[in-house]
């Protein structure tokens, strides 16, 4: 997609909105050509050779008129700016949401967490940037055209004796911008590295002190930021001079202006006046100068942003990125389209039967994976996936959910096939505890809730499920206690049954654990089964483990080896058959 493509649709998103914001700048620069005139009209009538048999008085008031009238025209000028504007990121940083949220989870951004913060909030910038200037330019354009023509009739001469050097000038200042494009995408690039880094350092704290490696991570830090200033400081210096040039460029008319009408005001040809318009409209015609180099600037920048922001996409069509979809800005706005379909209560038909038949996924950097994997569970049954490390356990959890892209295979839902595992596996269809809890830096209750509005029985009651209750009573503040970045003030067995509760208070057909039972002693891991049963006796789950705990409830048990299955059946069947399972079962304290 073209870099005109691409502003031209974001254009077209609000066009309505669009014109209004294009008729009030186009007013906004044409409102001086009358100031300019008066000016001329007031001068001339102090000299006795005014065209008009204005009074000074007259003139005046109507200078205060057009200012007062210019001033309302920019008031209107930044409100339909600034709705325009908004409306354009925000489209572009729904699009791009959308389409991360909806990729598998291994393939959900090709960078890191803090990269990505500077492509959602620089590039999308940038890109408001060059459609907002677009409106500039028609306006300026159009009182270049008016000004000159009036100038033109004073004196053709001096017109085009000031401005044809201005032009020149801006223009050669404007063949620099190519430069500029290559700095400010290194720029970029660099500030991306050091937002990634600063996630990276605060997601991995305690990786770091317990390797004693803060000296060599502050000194990555300290070279990653020092290319940043470099980047920055070129990017920052080529952008300061090209507005030195446009901003110097009104002095150095000014002065050609005065040296030039010297000469016809003594010749009797030139009067104050129209002294007074070509230094009034200067001005505007050096600042219209300007601003197309600016938004010549803009436009090329715009390529860079496109780009980076396409990237994200990670070979879907850029044209995702300017979808025109709904924005509901304001409290109960109406939701439409894919949105409403979201947002609508889902009518879940009840899990009888899921199968898993011939699910194929391979890592392509190591050629690790499942392959051809055959799993089958009924409503109710306690399905344990167990296996040695690199067995491919928790990559057949994630491809079934469709946190993996699978490459083969099919997945059925009481007989009928899931295209989009992604989107169907939710709640309340089913509620997932990863290998490693996501937990974030705020209460302990609204990292449960996640927003589901769920009462506060309900929550109670995924509480003690989750063996989580006397955890809760020892904290200061109970539920409300602020646990910090990726939960750091629990401990690894609170944030695992953080987690679980978090997946608990949502009534879901099917449930999926992955090793919750890694950070739990015996006694809670027992505890938290019998309470799971307790409350929903019809419970269809899922579980990753290796922990007896586990294994003995089972109804059914899969062995995995090599991406495989080995051998599936109960505790007692696959004691007396496989040999793998019984290093297993032995092989546990």
């Amino acid at each position: 997609m073209s870099t005109w493509t691409f502003l031209w649709s974001l254009i077209r998103y609000r066009p309505g909105l669009y014109i209004a914001n294009l008729i009030g700048w186009t007013l906004i620069h044409l409102a001086p050509i009358l100031p300019g005139l008066l000016t001329k009209a007031f001068f001339d009538r102090l000299e006795g050779t005014a065209a008009v048999n204005w009074s000074v008085w007259s003139i005046i008031a109507m200078l205060i008129g057009a200012a007062i009238a210019r001033i309302a025209l920019i008031a209107y000028g930044f409100v339909t700016d600034v709705h325009t504007r908004f409306r354009m990121g925000m489209l572009l940083r729904r699009n791009l949401l959308s389409h991360v949220l909806r990729e598998p989870g291994a393939r959900a951004i090709p960078v890191s967490p803090g990269e990505a913060i500077s492509y959602f909030r620089d590039d999308v910038d940038q890109a408001e940037e060059a459609a907002s200037w677009s409106v500039d330019v028609f306006g300026m354009l159009g009182f270049a055209v008016v000004s000159c023509y009036i100038l033109l009739r004073i004196d053709a001469q001096m017109t085009l004796l000031v401005f044809v050097p201005l032009i020149l000038v801006v223009t050669a200042a404007q063949l620099a911008t190519a430069r500029l494009q290559k700095y400010r995408a290194a720029s970029r690039e660099a500030t991306a590295k050091v937002t990634g880094a600063i996630s990276e350092m605060f997601a991995n704290v305690q990786a770091i002190q317990v390797a004693g490696a803060e000296a060599r991570v502050i000194e990555r830090f300290s070279r990653l930021n020092e290319r940043r200033r470099r980047t920055m400081v070129k990017d920052k210096v080529m952008t300061e001079a090209l507005d030195s040039v446009f901003a110097n460029a009104v002095n150095l008319g000014t002065g050609l202006i005065l040296l030039l009408a010297a000469y016809k005001m003594r010749e009797g040809s030139f009067t104050v006046g129209d002294l007074s318009l070509f230094v009034y409209y200067l001005t505007f015609v050096t600042q219209l100068i300007s601003n197309v180099g600016k938004f010549i600037a803009y436009y090329k920048q715009l390529t860079v942003s496109a780009g980076r922001l396409a990237s994200l996409l990670q070979g879907a069509p850029a044209a995702k990125l300017i979808e025109p979809n709904p924005l509901p800005l304001r409290e109960n706005a109406p939701v439409r389209g894919e949105e409403a379909a979201e947002g609508a209560a889902t009518v879940v038909e009840p899990l009888e039967r899921l199968e898993v038949v011939g699910l194929t996924y391979v890592y392509p950097e190591t050629g690790r994976g499942i392959r051809d994997v055959h799993v089958s569970l009924t409503r109710g049954s306690f399905t344990v996936i167990t296996g040695m490390i690199g067995s491919g356990k928790t990559t057949l959890v994630r491809t079934l959910l469709g946190l993996l892209p699978r490459q083969s295979g099919s997945i059925l839902w009481n007989g009928r096939p899931i295209e989009r595992p992604g989107d169907f596996f939710v709640p309340p269809r089913s509620a997932y505890t990863a290998q490693i809890p996501r937990l974030y830096s705020d209460k302990l209750r609204d990292n449960i809730l996640l927003g589901y509005p769920a009462s506060e029985e309900r929550l109670m009651q995924a509480v003690r499920t989750a063996v989580l209750e006397e955890d809760i009573a020892r904290l200061q503040e109970g539920l409300d206690t602020i646990i910090g970045p990726r939960g750091v003030k629990l401990s690894g067995g609170q944030a695992q049954r953080t987690a679980a509760a978090r997946m608990l208070v949502r009534d879901a057909e099917l449930y999926v654990f992955d090793d919750l039972s890694s950070a739990l002693d015996v006694e809670t891991e027992r505890k938290l089964w019998e309470g799971l049963f307790r409350v929903r006796a019809d419970a269809t789950c899922l579980v990753v483990s290796h922990r007896k705990a586990a294994l003995s409830r089972a109804d059914r048990i899969i062995v995995m080896r090599d991406g495989s299955v080995e051998a599936q059946g109960t505790a007692e069947q696959l004691l007396a058959e496989s040999e793998s399972f019984r290093k297993l079962w032995h092989g546990e304290s």
